[in-house]
């Protein structure tokens, strides 16, 4: 009976914690600039508030960059760490929002109501699923759900350059027995998904230099190597146009075959290929021919490039040579796929393809994170599986994730934890990208779900 009390008080305040979730979605904690360093450090204070008020001893505790926020309750049962994070991607472009970013609102869409603004899904929404179901379970129980301990983050859209040395330094505090994660989705809507693996990450960035100095195009065009021209040559060779695959050699090692029954798992798991692509304008896929649409998503790496500019970029023309030409690349890491090798081979593939007279420079603030697969073993994943799909009504099913969340594997790597991710996102929520959104259906149910996950952990 307790737990249907639980469940009947997150029913009934739904409307506060709504009302709770929009205060700290109007605080603009864009991690990445600068300018709102001091709205990061509010957003931080907010939660630290709130969760003294809920009974946690915690504290923002300060950084070389954004405050951590960390929470702790004493209690019976295992020790279990949840991970949030509070910082959000920038606005821009602001002229596509339909409404300021940073005025949450309840909106009506033809698939329900949507709670609209930046951090609504990624991640304030997700972060506060929690918080809201363990404030529903000590308005019942009079005290909160267990041995737990809150760690939000600030800097996850930024790179995290805090977080490993502050792991590093508060280990014996933060070790637990499980990490739970938000930060993640579903498969499709209402399929509830525990995410099973996890790409890795690998950034780099590089400028080619031609001519000391632009040139006048009339003066040197044809017989002065142009770099844009290089780049796009270069760029264009990372890939094979026939089959998709990326042609930087070795790039490859270390890539597995996905085991047939996950495969057939997955098959079944209610990902709809038509609407994922529909969704964003897309008539077909256009990635690796040889491995259907979710398996490229899930199991696949890639080689991504995320930002091409050189020469004159204003109003009119300009008959320049450009002296320079910029490249920023990402890959999606699966399997035993090694950051530091790969960077090596991309890096030899662009110098092999250098003409006489270009010449390229690479960006060494490095970053780099590996797969990371969980340890679906366990107990608690059985265990959370069957709380999610007595809450939805379907069966809850392990998926892989196209994205990265490197948190995972250094609590595995640093702490010597487990983790288990479980968000209530969806693929249309628009996160990084205007109109952010998050259905009012994934907060209120994302609360009720926490809740039977608590309880089902804690018995």
């Amino acid at each position: 009976m307790s737990l249907d009390a639980v469940l009947a008080k997150i029913d009934e305040t739904l409307p506060e914690a709504m009302e709770r979730l929009f205060g700290l979605l109007r605080i603009k904690s864009i991690s990445t600039d600068p300018a709102f360093k001091a709205e990061c450090a509010k957003a931080a204070d907010w939660l630290a508030n709130d969760l003294k008020w809920l009974g946690f001893d915690a504290a923002a505790r300060l950084t070389h960059g954004h405050p951590m926020v960390v929470g702790h309750s004493k209690g019976d049962g295992p020790h279990l760490l949840f991970y949030g994070h509070y910082d959000v991607q920038p606005v821009d472009p602001l002229n596509l929002w339909h409404r300021d970013p940073f005025d949450p609102a309840i909106e009506d869409t033809p698939n329900g109501k949507v709670i609209r603004g930046r951090g609504s899904s990624d991640d304030k929404g997700q972060l506060m699923t929690f918080i809201e179901a363990c404030r529903a379970w000590k308005a019942v129980h009079g005290t909160l759900p267990g041995n737990l301990t809150i760690f939000l983050e600030g800097e996850e859209e930024s790179g995290s350059p805090s977080l490993i040395p502050f792991m590093q330094e508060n280990a014996a505090e933060l070790t637990s027995d499980l990490a739970l994660i938000c930060d993640t989705s579903m498969v499709s809507p209402g399929v509830p998904s525990i995410a099973s693996q996890l790409r890795g990450m690998l950034k780099d960035e590089f400028t080619l230099t031609g001519p000391r100095i632009d040139l006048h195009s009339g003066h040197y065009g044809g017989p002065g190597l142009n770099p844009l021209r290089e780049l796009a040559r270069i760029v264009a060779s990372f890939h094979d146009p026939e089959t998709g695959r990326v042609a930087v050699e070795g790039f490859y090692d270390g890539v597995h075959d996905v085991p047939e029954a996950l495969l057939k798992q997955w098959e079944s798991c209610g990902f709809d290929e038509q609407e994922y692509l529909n969704s964003v304008g897309y008539t077909q896929a256009h990635g690796e021919k040889a491995f259907s649409t979710l398996v490229q998503q899930w199991a696949r790496p890639t080689l991504e490039i995320n930002g091409l500019w050189g020469g004159y970029q204003g109003a009119g023309s300009k008959t320049v040579i450009p002296s320079e030409a910029h490249c920023k690349i990402t890959c999606r890491l699966v399997g035993d796929m090694d950051p530091d090798d790969l960077r090596a081979k991309i890096r030899a593939h662009v110098a092999a393809r250098l003409s006489p007279d270009a010449k390229v420079a690479w960006n060494n603030d490095l970053e780099g994170s590996p797969a990371a697969v969980m340890n679906t073993a366990r107990p608690e994943f059985e265990a959370a599986r069957k709380a999610l799909s007595d809450e939805w009504n379907r069966e809850a099913v392990f998926v892989g994730m196209g994205g990265s969340i490197p948190i995972a594997g250094f609590f595995k790597d640093i702490l010597g934890m487990d983790a288990m991710l479980i968000g209530f996102a969806n693929d249309d929520d628009a996160i990084h990208s205007p109109n952010e959104k998050y259905d009012v259906k994934s907060f209120h149910k994302g609360i009720r779900s926490w809740a039977r996950i608590l309880d089902a952990l804690n018995r």
